[in-house]
């Protein structure tokens, strides 16, 4: 394929059948996502079949022109037609010249685990992540346990879009049969709870349905499943444990059972969401202060990273102080945290959204929503006659606020953040207050998050896989505070024309 894709064409078009279609915005910070559609879907697609074999030809170029070597990893989430697409990556990673070891039905961590297994270098796993049905993308990297970042991310959109492949033939295919089983006895190995815990485990009808719950017993909990079953329409809710609907039908399913927790997995799960024994959704920013407490305790004077939507308690919190720790608020998203986490040589990450990043001893540096999983079990267990509801009252109260996000077009969410930055940066330089206090700080390593004299603070991004900006509030002092930020942050962006309505509120 030597044309250059389209950037649209009409679903019932000649075009559409003939010529890659692959949308520019779909290459992402750090990874790949399109909206690929589905049957009876009237919004128009930004990717066909023939465009994602663009995209394989694009990655088997990309690999070995970066020297990682003509080997790759592949495997597929649950959707209706993720399989298709997997197998058209293929054939455009073997016109490249790829040798692809094909694990199947996966979640991105076991994934990034079979390029350890396998000693392979790269990987592309099609998944959409928590998207709803109809969504479609790609987690890839070529230097284990990294995934692509913008660097790499630049140079393979300028790949396919210019259609400067290198199609040298001779790839290879094979079929890694039964590696459920491998990276599942991984997870587990060597990892017995004493403590009898009774676990809800909800997977939203997601791919985790398929490894979650079977790891949680293989430790020795009793598990309670909750929409384990596959079903690529997701009929109750998306599988996102950032999202109210599933936090809320986890702690339904907790108070009717007794639980002593529920955890929760997304689409492609490398993530993990929290609701404690009494029913209270913890966001994972907290959960990661209660783990990194407990690191702490076993690894004195530990590195954490963290991203900017997270709590402030990483600073403040003097227990986990105490364990000599050190905090980095870093950039959101998998790829940022997880070289930030390998370059500082952090024991671990913490991401709001649930992506958590372990280092040995614990894990390998990526995020594994069951491994995290295992790590929350563990913590119950070195935590005799304590509920989880009781770790989470022992953490200093603060009032946040779940990750909220008013629509915004890929095209003009970075112009529009860039703008508010410049409105806040010149705001502080003028000695002007927000929010009705003065502005103690401003961290703009991703975004903008306003720090007032009082320590509450609200960040405003642009969201790096959907038509998005991130808004999330915090304040130690009261509620009346955090919706004071709110109103105040929300009323900086809608000065801005072209912002749409949230996805959620508190």
């Amino acid at each position: 394929m030597s044309a250059k894709p389209l950037h649209e064409a009409k679903p019932n078009s000649f075009e559409f059948e003939t010529r890659a279609l692959v949308k520019p915005t779909g290459f992402r910070e750090y990874d790949a996502r399109w909206w690929f559609g589905y049957p009876g879907s009237d919004k128009t697609p930004e990717l066909n079949l023939l465009g994602v074999q663009a995209l394989g030809m694009g990655i088997g170029t990309l690999i070995r022109r970066l020297g990682a070597g003509p080997e790759i990893v592949t495997g597929h989430d649950f959707r209706s037609y993720s399989l298709s697409i997997k197998l058209a990556l293929v054939s455009g990673l073997l016109a490249a010249g790829a040798r692809v070891r094909d694990i199947g039905l996966a979640l991105s961590p076991m994934a990034y685990f079979a390029q350890f297994a396998l000693d392979t270098q790269s990987v592309a796993m099609v998944t959409a992540s928590h998207n709803e049905n109809g969504w479609t993308g790609v987690k890839m990297g070529a230097a284990r346990p990294l995934t692509f970042g913008p660097d790499e991310m630049s140079a393979l959109k300028t790949i396919v879009l210019d259609g400067d492949f290198e199609l040298i033939g001779g790839g290879t295919y094979t079929s890694v049969e039964g590696f459920r089983e491998t990276y599942l006895a991984d997870v587990t190995a060597g990892i017995s709870i004493g403590r009898r815990l009774k676990v809800v485990a909800a997977c939203g009808n997601g791919t985790a349905g398929a490894f979650a719950p079977e790891a949680l017993r293989r430790i020795g909990c009793e598990v309670i499943p909750l929409d384990a079953e596959l079903d690529h329409s997701f009929p109750r809710y998306n599988p996102n444990p950032e999202d109210m609907a599933m936090l809320h039908a986890i702690r339904d399913k907790v108070l009717e059972t007794g639980a002593d927790v529920g955890l929760g997995f997304d689409g492609d799960g490398d993530r993990c969401g929290v609701v404690d024994n009494e029913g209270n959704e913890i966001f994972a920013d907290k959960v990661g202060v209660m783990l990194a407490r407990d690191i702490g305790k076993a690894h004195p004077n530990s590195t954490f990273v963290v991203d900017v939507k997270s709590t402030g308690l990483y600073d403040t919190d003097a227990e986990l102080l105490a364990t000599g720790a050190r905090t980095d608020y870093w950039k959101t998203g998998h790829s940022y945290m997880k070289r930030r986490v390998h370059e500082l040589g952090a024991i671990a990450g913490f991401e709001k959204s649930g992506h958590y990043f372990f280092n040995p001893p614990i894990g390998r540096g990526y995020d594994d929503g069951l491994v995290t999983a295992v790590a929350i079990c563990r913590m119950l267990d070195r935590s005799p006659g304590k509920s989880m509801a009781d770790l989470y009252r022992a953490l200093p109260l603060t009032y946040g606020t779940p990750t909220m996000s008013p629509h915004c077009s890929d095209e003009t969410k970075y112009g529009v953040v860039d703008k508010i930055i410049a409105e806040f940066q010149a705001m502080k330089a003028a000695g002007e207050s927000f929010a009705g206090q003065g502005i103690a700080k401003l961290i703009t390593v991703n975004g903008v998050r306003v720090v007032a004299e009082d320590g509450t603070w609200g960040l405003v991004r642009a969201s790096s896989n959907k038509p998005e900006l991130v808004v999330v509030v915090e304040s130690p002092v009261s509620s009346e505070r955090r919706r004071e930020m709110f109103e105040a942050v929300d009323a900086m962006i809608r000065r801005h024309p072209g912002i749409g309505p949230y996805n959620q509120t508190f």
